[in-house]
């Protein structure tokens, strides 16, 4: 039987398991996918014990993304670009390879809500909120896409500035009191930062300066209606949560070790939604 997991601490509020095991029951496949709580200091043994243990690889969040990157033997593109690890599998000479399906998982993600052609005709301006991992992600992903330019506002401007480093001809740095002039060209704007996740602040940014036809998009997915996301639909903007990128960025990973490509469907949503619904 195929073993795979997610490993993190704390770890027991992963819908990873709930999303794979979904997908193991729906295609009638035999496998396993287990949370596993691993504490920094003890997160090297357990990557170095992962054959031993019968895994096929498996899923890596939070603290232990930097760690997994600097662990594995192989790094794919997409790892080397963010500069992290959330995917873990074995190659055919038993090497342990790292992956990140974030900036995939986003972009599908997009596409499926907004269309593939959502930039339209137009000069394609993307704003993003927040220098963290994930925003380096997202905009890995939109890189491989049709925006023309890219603006991330951070309130520390250098960790904005490591991100404009993936394109610089494309992607640039911006004061977090310049939002209002990009934001009047924006047709896309990504809420990266956890301000408006359950248990924080909310992001305060007045949304006055978007034109009609800008999307914004939000990586949080609890509450699954953000205020963000709240004030853009009041507003009339389409709107993009952030659970389609959980969802989506578990494809690859699945395909790896179980040899199937899921799908994510309206029924796996459900299940999500009724899941985030209940806590």
């Amino acid at each position: 039987m195929i073993k795979a997991f997610v490993v993190g601490h704390p770890i027991a509020h992963s819908r990873s398991p709930m999303i794979h095991g979904h997908w193991l029951a729906t295609l009638g496949l035999s496998g396993s996918y287990e949370r596993i709580d691993v504490a920094p200091a003890e997160f090297g043994a357990f990557l170095r014990g992962l054959k031993a243990d019968g895994f096929a690889g498996g899923n890596v969040t939070l603290p232990h993304k930097e760690a997994a990157f600097a662990g594995a033997e192989v790094l794919t593109e997409a790892a080397r670009r963010i500069g992290a690890v959330n995917t873990l599998s074995f190659d055919g000479q038993g090497r342990l390879v790292g992956d990140n399906t974030d900036a995939v998982g986003f972009t599908a993600h997009l596409d499926e809500t907004l269309g593939p052609d959502w930039l339209g005709a137009e000069t394609g301006e993307v704003v993003i909120l927040g220098a963290g991992g994930a925003a380096r992600a997202v905009v890995a992903g939109l890189l491989d896409g049709p925006a023309t330019r890219i603006r991330v506002a951070n309130r520390t401007r250098s960790r904005a500035e490591a991100i404009a480093g993936l394109d610089p001809s494309r992607v640039e740095a911006i004061a977090w009191d310049g939002l209002d002039e990009a934001l009047r060209r924006a047709r896309l704007l990504v809420n990266t930062t956890s301000l408006g996740m359950t248990g924080k602040p909310p992001l305060d940014i007045a949304l006055d300066h978007l034109p009609a036809e800008c999307a914004v998009a939000d990586i949080v997915y609890s509450p699954l209606e953000t205020p963000l996301l709240a004030a853009a639909a009041a507003r009339g903007h389409r709107v993009v949560d952030g659970l389609g990128m959980l969802l989506h960025q578990a494809v690859p990973g699945f395909e790896r070790w179980f040899g199937t490509r899921p799908a994510v469907t309206p029924e796996l949503r459900a299940l999500i939604v009724a899941d985030l619904a209940a806590t």
